[in-house]
């Protein structure tokens, strides 16, 4: 072992152990054999060459969950019905219209109200000086909506989900599923065996496919490039998040200008600050209890914008359907010149929110989220803007302000309070993506530790992060306070954010077609060339304004990007840390079943973040304490790149050492999507009950395997397994590193249909293998004698000859945000009084 590897140590007694109650029912869980290893191995661990390439050639085992019971680590899932509130996704077609009505509420409500100042931005940048203007302006906006949100993303976007999940981290994960680029190594191979795992591989343009994949895992300047583009478009979605609300609210008082005499921008500033405060003050409740109402008031506010659209185009100018025809956006261009350029800025903000069907489509379904645009929210929005073209054609003074001005006079107050409503429910829908965006890359390890309230017992997106609302209501406050106008707000939203993140979701997009789809070559770059060149003029559009207040956005992205990408950063080296100073299993040997110390009745369940092996953090107890538990359990919990792991999938069990030594390995698999509330008690007990069921079946099948010897059947792991075990007795079936063969591995893949793993536990007697119930006898045992969780608290510092930027991002800016974050036993839900914790310093 390295001597800087533990530098320093000290040991924190915040409780003793204490008997753990509660009933509930276990589930068992999947075995694996060992051969899933980590990136590196210990330098010091004795392990020969041949014994590598015997150890490899192990055959993976699993063991059967019947009946399927609740979760053995988390009471998670109990009142969350269907598949962790994943909706059927062969609803009936009445479901369906029942989901599209849903989305209006949840889905479109930044892209209805954007109406409210599109035209006003276009035009401070263009004025009104012939019909050229507004035709051309109306035919930007037409085309714009028509080629991203519908064709982009209805027809090929949503095609790309995750299982049914959206967003840039959902496509991030899809990518490492099907390529090893995800920079943190705790990938097992058994992960791929998880049913919503694997992808089914079309031949045609398989080896094309292949070709990226091998790439892509080979080099890890691409590795880092990708998560920082995913880093990156995240970082802008929460960006998007502050200024949602701030924009959204401002220019739905400002109707009060034009009624209300002496109404002036203090008061603008005053009510709107009061609407956000209210609007994030109300966030710790959910939207559960007022979700019922966001539909109903965005359908009734989508046909406020279609009826007012038809009005004026009846009343004031029904010509304005010429906008169709795109050849008023050349004469726009050809009149305006530098200025109709400029203008962009401004009619990209018309697609705000596009994102949001994507990023939201975990709690839908795509035909709903379709349906709905293209039924509901693509004609009414068509009509709003032909409607307002049609009432400038007759009424060119009146751009700054013309949603409100075009509203007819008896219709103002309904529309205005409508209009409110609307903008505080798209606010909330931005808020509510703020959070999930921030959950599933804690959940990825590109976030730090926050405190993360469920809402919702029936719809596991739904979440609440204090920390992460109370933030965001401070920046809004002060984007307001700070800009006092909707126009200026305007220009620092600009949509650098929104275009940004549309760029991230093409480019992704293109890599799943090369990658996953296996389109053909010429259709997936038309993808790019198409899409990519439009996000692009607009981009370049948008980035005039940063001196205008355009770099707002671009400062709150950096701002998250940098946290995100040093905490992976962090996270990553400790890793490998500690990878590189897990305890060989020949030490293990050396020091006996006793561990060099006392072993005393009970069960010992240490967290860590090793997928494989034995973590150094147990030199630390086992050097600091006098004794330690009878049973020992090595407990991980680790996310793997799918949105949820069926909880009949979730565990893995394997046993470390020889059976007197009485020690095991658990890890605990969770999506990025998986809610987890658990009660430490019923934990206890259902970990304990999973594990007898374990042992069990381990015995079964060591007996059915020396029956398969007797018959003379041989397989690959028979062979290996028997050159490394010396006698029969299953007591010295790991004297070798863990990662080699083990005495108890599967023979299922000798065997058609994998027979084995439906024989009944009772068909070996105790009889058959007498060290079974004694091993069963000392577990409940310890177990009478209580649970201790056993912690390890780590410090990183950068080594001493490391580059002056390392040493700054690790011993200063990760430090700061480790010493900040959430603690181990709050993350992992442990009892306080059950917690025994030793510091360790890490060198990387």
């Amino acid at each position: 072992m390295e001597e800087e590897g533990i530098e320093e140590s000290s040991k924190r007694f915040l409780g003793s152990s204490a008997s753990g109650g509660g009933g509930g029912s276990g589930e068992s869980s999947r075995w694996v054999d060992g051969s899933e290893v980590d990136s590196e191995s210990p330098p010091w661990s004795l392990m020969g060459d041949e014994e590598i390439r015997e150890g490899y050639g192990s055959v993976r085992r699993r063991l059967a969950k019947k009946p399927r019971r609740v979760d053995s680590f988390d009471v998670e899932a109990m009142e969350i019905t269907g598949s962790h509130g994943h909706r059927n996704k062969d609803a009936s077609l009445w479901q369906t219209f029942a989901l599209a009505f849903q989305t209006l509420g949840v889905v479109y409500g930044d892209m209805g109200t954007s109406p409210l100042y599109v035209f006003s931005e276009v035009f401070s940048k263009v004025p009104i000086t012939s019909d050229v203007d507004v035709l051309g302006a109306l035919s930007l906006v037409i085309y714009t909506i028509a080629l991203i949100p519908l064709t982009k993303y209805v027809f090929v976007v949503l095609k790309a989900n995750d299982n049914g999940e959206g967003g840039t981290f959902a496509l991030y994960s899809l990518i490492c599923r099907y390529a090893n680029v995800n920079l943190l190594p705790n990938r097992q191979q058994v992960d791929e065996h998880i049913s919503s795992f694997k992808l089914k591989l079309p031949t045609p343009e398989l080896e094309r496919a292949l070709n990226i994949k091998e790439i892509l895992e080979h080099n890890s300047s691409l590795k880092i490039l990708l998560l920082l583009l995913v880093l990156m478009g995240t970082s802008m979605i929460i960006g998007d998040g502050i200024l949602t609300p701030a924009i959204s609210v401002m220019s739905a008082v400002s109707g009060l200008q034009v009624r209300i005499a002496g109404f002036g921008t203090d008061a603008l500033v005053i009510t709107s600050i009061v609407i956000l405060v209210g609007l994030f003050s109300i966030q710790r409740f959910g939207t559960t209890k007022v979700g019922f109402t966001f539909a109903p008031a965005l359908a009734l506010w989508f046909f406020s914008l279609g009826s007012i659209g038809i009005y004026n185009l009846v009343k004031h100018d029904v010509t304005v359907i010429r906008a169709f025809n795109p050849f008023y956006i050349y004469l726009f261009f050809k009149k305006n010149s530098i200025k109709a350029w400029s203008s962009l800025g401004g009619c990209v903000l018309c697609i705000t929110g596009a994102e949001a069907m994507f990023a939201d489509l975990g709690h839908f379904s795509v035909p709903s989220i379709q349906i709905a645009f293209t039924v509901v929210v693509f004609p009414c929005l068509l009509l709003a803007y032909m409607g307002q073209a049609a009432y400038l054609m007759k009424h060119p003074d009146s751009a700054s302000n013309i949603f409100y001005e075009s509203v007819p006079d008896r219709l103002f107050w309904p529309v205005f309070a409508i209009a409110t409503i609307a903008a505080i429910i798209a606010s909330q829908a931005m808020i509510s993506a703020s959070f999930s965006c921030i959950k599933q890359s804690m959940a990825l390890g590109c976030f730090p530790r926050l405190k993360i309230v469920h809402t919702s017992r029936k719809l596991m997106g739904q979440i609440y992060i204090p920390v992460i609302n109370w933030f965001l209501m401070a920046m809004c406050i002060i984007v307001v306070a700070a800009f006092r106008s909707t126009s200026d707000i305007a220009n620092a939203y600009a949509g650098i954010a929104e275009v940004g993140v549309m760029l991230v979701s093409t480019t992704l997009v293109t890599l799943v077609m090369l990658l996953i789809w296996q389109t053909n070559l010429f259709l997936a770059l038309c993808f790019p060339l198409v899409f990519g060149t439009i996000e692009l003029i607009y981009m370049s559009a948008v980035l005039s304004k940063i001196k205008e207040g355009g770099w707002l956005p671009l400062v709150y992205a950096s701002f998250f990007l940098c946290i995100m990408y040093i905490w992976n950063y962090g996270s990553v080296l400790k890793y490998r840390s500690e990878v590189r100073e897990k305890i060989s299993m020949d030490f293990m040997i050396e020091l006996g079943s006793s561990l060099g110390t006392v072993r005393t009745p009970g069960i010992g369940l240490l967290y860590n973040e090793l997928v494989h092996g034995i973590p150094s953090v147990l030199g630390q107890f086992l050097l600091d304490l006098p004794a330690i538990h009878s049973t020992i359990v090595f407990v991980c919990i680790k996310y793997v790149p799918i949105p949820v792991v069926p909880q009949e999938e979730r565990f893995l069990f394997r046993r470390v050492c020889p059976k007197d030594y009485h020690m095991f390995q658990c890890i605990a698999r969770y999506g990025y999507k998986d809610v987890r509330k658990e009660d430490h008690h019923s934990f206890e007990q259902l970990l304990m009950e999973s594990l007898e069921k374990f042992l069990r079946k381990e015995a079964l099948d060591i007996a059915m395997e020396s029956s398969l010897n007797d018959l003379g059947i041989d397989s690959i792991s028979m062979r290996s397994r028997d050159s490394d075990v010396h006698d029969g007795d299953g007591t010295g079936d790991l004297r070798v590193p863990l990662m080699q063969g083990q005495r108890v591995e599967e023979t299922e893949s000798s065997i058609p249909g994998g027979s084995l793993l439906n024989l009944p536990v009772s068909a070996m007697s105790a009889d058959e293998d007498p060290s079974l119930e004694y091993e069963l006898s000392a577990l409940r045992e310890a177990t009478d004698s209580g649970f201790t969780y056993l912690l390890g608290h780590g410090d990183m510092r950068a080594k001493k000859n490391s580059l002056f930027l390392k040493k700054l991002v690790i011993n200063y800016f990760y430090a700061f945000l480790r010493h900040n974050c959430r603690g181990g036993a709050a993350t992992m839900k442990v009892p306080h009084k059950n917690i025994i914790q030793v510091s360790k310093t890490y060198m990387v």
